[in-house]
């Protein structure tokens, strides 16, 4: 059954105003303003259309996970980003029986097998999760390491393209490089060091013309390339740390997080499938599983199940809040 247009229309434009409510006071609704002047429409709205363009069965490139202190230890993750890509692989993978390849450091994928499991997803090596998707008996993904050499980056990307021929890349609170070529944290900081150069890969998928798609909250995440000029003039210290990396679809959002259930909740709407949303119950459950695995609240440098520095119960009202949003689409 399909969801009247205007109903949707509707729908798009609060998910997008829930998003981009900057309760963090960190400039988002300026990076909102710019990302929405350019793609003409609301963004959450774009990034679930542009997924659900995808053909059933494709292998879709997932990327997020930040190694937070790399100066400190490379096994150090931030809690904003790998919830949210679970999310969104999960709808995917329900919605299409689309197999996401998710692409992070190495030392990382421990930690992200963890949170992508308690999102109900089966982590498989790639030959054994195609044969899953299809047949459709089971919501399946596959974890690859990228590599952290500057050098290595570019032969590496082109290999992988080949290999996998993703039909989509979708990246969250991914970090890019800035203009100067290095990777900055929201303080200015240079955290470049055991960080997989990921964004090289995503811009080579760029240039050979896959769809893009990504989501961040500071500036310097991947995407936020296409809007460089609202984060300099916006973001504290952004003249600095503005990432250069563009995508097709930006999705700005006050905690990246909440883009990706935003995301998620608008493809529900569209696909009238509630179980593409991410219930207030599993959205608890995956931040406190972030803390069983020793992912930091970044803004507060401990380890705990607040995400950039808001309670873990706000998080879990806000997924209440997009399940109201769409429940009418659902329903009708």
């Amino acid at each position: 059954m399909i969801v009247d247009p205007k109903i949707i229309a509707a729908m798009d434009e609060r998910l997008d105003k829930l998003v981009s409510l900057d309760i963090g006071g960190r400039g988002v609704e300026h990076l909102y303003a710019a990302a929405r002047a350019r793609q003409g429409g609301p963004l959450v709205g774009a990034a679930a259309d542009a997924l659900l363009a995808v053909p059933d069965g494709a292998t879709v490139f997932v990327t997020t996970g930040s190694v937070s202190r790399a100066w400190i230890s490379t096994e150090i993750g931030e809690n904003d980003g790998p919830a949210g890509a679970a999310i969104i692989a999960r709808a995917l993978s329900l919605a299409k029986r689309v197999h996401c390849v998710v692409l992070a450091e190495e030392t990382l994928l421990p930690g992200m097998r963890a949170i992508l499991t308690s999102a109900g997803l089966t982590v498989l090596p790639f030959e054994q999760a195609q044969i899953a998707c299809k047949d459709g008996s089971l919501a399946v993904v596959t974890l690859l390491p990228f590599t952290t050499s500057d050098a290595d980056a570019p032969s590496e990307a082109k290999a992988l393209l080949a290999r996998y021929q993703p039909s989509l890349f979708f990246s969250t609170e991914r970090v890019g490089r800035a203009k100067d070529g290095v990777y900055y944290s929201m303080r200015a900081i240079d955290y470049g060091m055991g960080r997989a150069r990921i964004d090289v890969l995503f811009e080579e998928a760029i240039a050979q013309g896959v769809p893009t798609v990504a989501v961040g909250d500071g500036g310097n995440e991947i995407g936020m390339g296409v809007v460089s000029a609202a984060v300099a003039e916006h973001v504290k210290f952004g003249g600095t740390i503005a990432a250069v990396t563009p995508c097709d679809v930006l999705v700005t959002a006050a905690c990246s997080n909440w883009g990706c259930n935003a995301i998620a909740a608008a493809m529900a709407a569209r696909r009238k499938d509630v179980r593409l949303l991410n219930a207030p119950e599993l959205e608890r459950q995956l931040l406190n599983r972030g803390v069983d695995i020793g992912l930091i609240n970044s803004v507060q440098n401990v380890v705990d199940a607040n995400v950039d520095g808001l309670h873990l119960e706000i998080h879990v009202a806000f997924a209440e809040m997009l399940r109201a949003v769409v429940k009418p689409a659902l329903v009708s």
